[in-house]
């Protein structure tokens, strides 16, 4: 597995100033963000130049870009708004190339209009069902037609919000361009040992062959997001579930500080070297 960081960890509006910071504290990989090239996340036009800096940055620096963020509500309440963020995305497509990139990583929403990390119930009506279906069918179309995947995560707070309902999308849409973006600490808030670990594991093992990026972050003990390492997390059992899959991708960490970059990579690599991954 290669070490990765959200790119967006460090300051800088530039992917030279930022990259240079990714591999100085020991990553060999990057999820990259539009606003470290002093754009917004989700730009309405990225230039041919914009997108081939970010590649020149990368190759130089020696950090693979293994992802783009390319996250908007896909179930917002407002269908101008997911029309709008469909539109982004094709924008975000048709410079993956030139930025070396094949992934683009989503967001499959939430019912709330002002906060797409937020939850809400109506998420887990048949109506939001619906709409995700809708918009990650066009998602799908714009990612056929540039050679990208797409990267979905289940999140407590979103309309894939289990392992299962993950299951549930690639099963319905039946496109080999959806693939999944799996972070533990975003599929329980409190659990005990045993509960988390039977969690993680059957997600791992259900969502096996689709998997393509990891993230690594963590929870304190009520519940709240913590930094890789300082929390609940069982690492341990999670990436030895990882091996055990054959997965070879990048495990990304996110959810840190800057300062806190450099410890986390020797964490993360630690329990690397001694799981053999």
């Amino acid at each position: 597995m290669k070490l990765g960081i959200f790119a967006k960890t460090f300051d800088g509006h530039d992917p030279q100033t930022v990259l240079q910071a990714v591999a100085a504290a020991g990553y060999a990989a990057a999820q990259y963000n539009m606003a470290c090239s002093g754009l917004a996340s989700m730009p309405d036009r990225i230039e041919a130049a914009e997108a081939h800096q970010v590649a020149v940055a990368a190759a130089s620096n020696k950090v693979e870009i293994v992802a783009v963020s390319g996250t908007y509500n896909m179930i917002h309440p407002d269908p101008a708004i997911r029309e709008a963020g469909h539109a982004q995305l094709a924008t975000m497509a048709a410079r993956c190339a030139e930025m070396s990139t094949r992934l683009i990583t989503l967001c499959t929403g939430t019912r709330d209009p002002h906060d797409q990390w937020k939850e809400h119930p109506d998420n887990d009506t048949p109506e939001a069902w619906r709409d995700l279906l809708d918009s990650m069918a066009k998602a799908v179309r714009i990612a056929e037609e540039r050679d990208v995947d797409l990267g979905i995560e289940p999140e407590l707070a979103n309309t894939v919000n289990s392992a299962d309902k993950a299951f549930r999308l690639i099963s319905e849409l039946q496109s080999p361009r959806l693939k999944i973006v799996l972070d533990p600490a975003n599929l329980f808030e409190v659990a005990t040992l045993e509960d988390q670990r039977r969690t993680v594991s059957r997600a791992i093992d259900l969502l096996a062959d689709r998997i393509v990026m990891a993230h690594a972050k963590d929870r304190t003990p009520d519940g709240r997001f913590a930094t890789a390492g300082t929390g609940v997390l069982d690492y341990r059992h999670y990436l030895t579930c990882l091996k055990d899959i054959g997965f070879a991708g990048s495990l990304v960490t996110h959810g840190l500080a800057a300062a806190e970059a450099n410890d986390v990579a020797f964490f993360l690599g630690d329990h690397l070297k001694a799981i053999g991954a």
